[in-house]
């Protein structure tokens, strides 16, 4: 039975009074950016028919529980932490939403509860390292006045790291929570194995493109888990339209530039595409790799090793766990079972 929480005074139409009315417990479902998500409501009752009554202040807790826990299914960051993040570099909302351009009520919306959108949850993690902000500053500072700019640099200043190693790790841990799921293979995401994985596959395949990589990644830790009910680096896998990718890749492989380890290089083609290959940088890394994790990579090597970008994605496609996902979703290592091998 729901449990009964409190008894209040609310309009209910089918009486035509002013009644009294519990506040029981009860699960609905309230759309989030078109997912249905299934909450536990806290609903009118009155007291005398048992109709249920209209309550702007439950409807609006509800709501934001809904938000919550697609917050947290999805990896987003929650209102709080948006709000953290700007007073952390003593911007006002208005001087946050220039800097951005995104307008004032988008942040106001987001401090309030709303659903931030993926591609500005993304943007807001990045800003979130002091770092980082100062990067984005030297491309968008036109967007503050005299004072603003000076007083935001001079907080930067205060809150940058001068260890880039510890800011990395940080930076990654914020991207890739500890808890064991599914969704990495019941494995924390571990940097140096995904880096010494990424330098296996550019060794042994010269003009590696990214799309073929992170293909070639995709399997490797999708075997590794097949055969040991765990995956080899503890990345998430998100379904974009090329097949399966390492969640947040861009910047892991930017972090892996930024060290040297690798080079991207860049070819327009004829088509209008982009041509995207990853290469060994000057610098080097003692591989962390086992004999048992290098022998699923030779695996994943001997059978995808003359396959082109576009063969491979297409192979991917096929796998359940992609045809079963839609794009943006984390595809579960569950799917490992079903991999075409």
């Amino acid at each position: 039975m729901p449990g009964k929480l409190n008894s209040l005074k609310c309009f209910c139409e089918h009486c035509n009074v002013m009644a009294d009315y519990d506040v029981v417990k009860k699960t609905e479902l309230f759309p989030v950016y078109g997912e249905q998500v299934e909450i536990q409501a806290s609903v009118a009752v009155c007291k005398n028919c048992g109709t249920e009554l209209f309550n702007e202040e439950l409807d609006s807790k509800n709501l934001l529980m809904a938000q919550n826990l697609y917050r947290k299914k999805h990896k987003l960051l929650t209102a709080k932490q948006i709000i953290e993040i700007r007073e952390q570099y003593g911007l006002s909302q208005r001087a946050f939403a220039k800097l951005l351009d995104w307008g004032d009520k988008t942040i106001r919306r987001y401090e309030a509860g709303s659903v931030q959108s993926r591609a500005h949850n993304s943007l807001l993690l990045f800003l979130q390292h002091p770092q980082n902000m100062s990067e984005f500053l030297k491309q968008n500072e036109i967007m503050l006045d005299e004072n603003q700019l000076k007083n935001l640099k001079q907080r930067i200043a205060l809150l940058n790291n001068d260890n880039s190693d510890d800011f990395d790790y940080g930076y990654i841990s914020t991207l890739f929570p500890a808890e064991l799921s599914l969704d990495n293979g019941y494995k924390e995401f571990d940097f140096d194995k995904f880096a010494s994985c990424v330098l296996y596959f550019i060794d042994k395949l010269p003009e590696l493109l990214i799309v073929k990589l992170n293909k070639l990644l995709n399997y490797t830790d999708m075997l590794f888990f097949k055969q040991n009910g765990v995956s080899l680096t503890g990345t998430r896998y998100v379904h974009l339209p090329y097949g399966p990718v390492p969640d947040q890749y861009s910047i892991l492989y930017g972090m892996l530039e930024k060290r040297g380890i690798v080079v991207s290089e860049f070819e327009q083609l004829e088509n209008g595409y982009e041509k995207h290959v990853l290469k060994a940088g000057k610098s080097t890394i003692e591989s962390m790799l086992t004999p048992q994790e290098l022998a699923v990579l030779d695996e994943v090597l001997k059978k995808f090793a003359l396959f082109g970008s576009k063969q491979i994605a297409d192979y991917s496609h096929n796998e359940r766990g992609y045809k079963e996902t839609k794009q943006g979703d984390i595809i579960s290592y569950a799917y490992a079972e079903f991999i075409e091998w």
